[in-house]
């Protein structure tokens, strides 16, 4: 196998890069063309990018990864663990650790820090990396960023509610109960048109700013451009929805969903506090979608 780097991600292309995901075990929206691109675009203009491929002898394309300068001597996976749920070296299926191999062979000279960051637990990057570094005196050490609780949700909302505990189940019918005293107007709405989703893109940065000081501070410009700029192209390609609660007043809470694989993802959201009674839309609209 050969390593090839490019700088910029043009050089190989959006049918050729999306086609390599599509053969990855992950198939993470996060490692898309479009996704990739944008995050490029917005927080690595002024980065250097080094987009390392992995062919093999007849020329095919067996990985790639795409890494960005962070500091001298430092690069790090590009699509940004603050955004990105689930990044990884892109790899076709079942030949990750040869393409490891290659890209460890590569840069056994280099005097540089590879980090890559929210890399699942089961990827091989994970398992093997280790050892297979260890073949080539490289280093490669492995730690826990983050936990990210997984449910398998049911067929129907009925089945879903039967394998709650009585405690709950109690409450969550509670909390439903009162969003219906409380704001018998309020309706659940939907936009996945491109329009649609240009038209309320404004009141979902709002509510989203309003939930709390921490998602204000997160939502700064450069954010909410990139927002602004991958949830459009997503949209394009129908893998974005917005989802509001309305009221005669306005929306009071909002969420976006990634449609990928046969998956759909919840994956931000934001609320007003001050027009939501005790917060009940948020906490009772979480916990299916956890």
């Amino acid at each position: 196998m050969k390593v090839l780097i490019h700088d910029r991600l043009e050089a190989v292309g959006a049918p050729v890069w999306d086609g390599l995901v599509a053969a990855t075990r992950l198939r993470s929206p996060f490692l898309s063309w479009t996704w990739q691109r944008e995050w490029a675009r917005v927080f690595a203009e002024d980065r250097r990018l080094e987009i390392h491929c992995v062919e093999d002898e007849s020329g095919g394309l067996v990985a790639l990864l795409p890494l960005c300068e962070a500091a001298p001597g430092t690069w790090q996976i590009l699509g940004g663990a603050d955004v990105s749920d689930y990044l990884d070296l892109m790899a076709v299926q079942g030949r990750e650790e040869e393409a490891w191999m290659a890209l460890l062979q590569s840069r056994t000279a280099a005097r540089v820090e590879w980090q890559l960051h929210a890399v699942p637990a089961a990827s091989t990057t994970v398992t093997a990396l280790p050892q297979l570094a260890a073949a080539y005196g490289l280093t490669a050490s492995v730690a826990v960023e983050e936990r990210c609780p997984v449910l398998a949700l049911p067929s129907s909302w009925e089945t879903y509610l039967a394998s709650l505990s009585g405690k709950h189940r109690h409450e969550l019918m509670r909390k439903m109960r009162r969003l219906h005293r409380d704001a018998p107007d309020a309706r659940v709405a939907s936009a996945s048109a491109p329009a649609e989703i240009e038209a309320r893109l404004g009141e979902f940065f709002h509510l989203h700013r309003r939930s709390h000081a921490g998602k204000a501070r997160f939502m700064d410009s450069r954010m909410e451009q990139f927002f602004r700029r991958v949830l459009m192209a997503f949209t394009e390609r129908g893998a974005a929805r917005l989802w509001f609660l309305d009221t005669p007043a306005g929306a009071i809470a909002a969420f976006v969903t990634i449609e990928w694989d046969g998956t759909v993802g919840l994956y931000n959201s934001g609320f007003d506090p001050e027009s939501t009674p005790a917060r009940w839309p948020l906490s009772a609209g979480r916990k299916p979608a956890g």
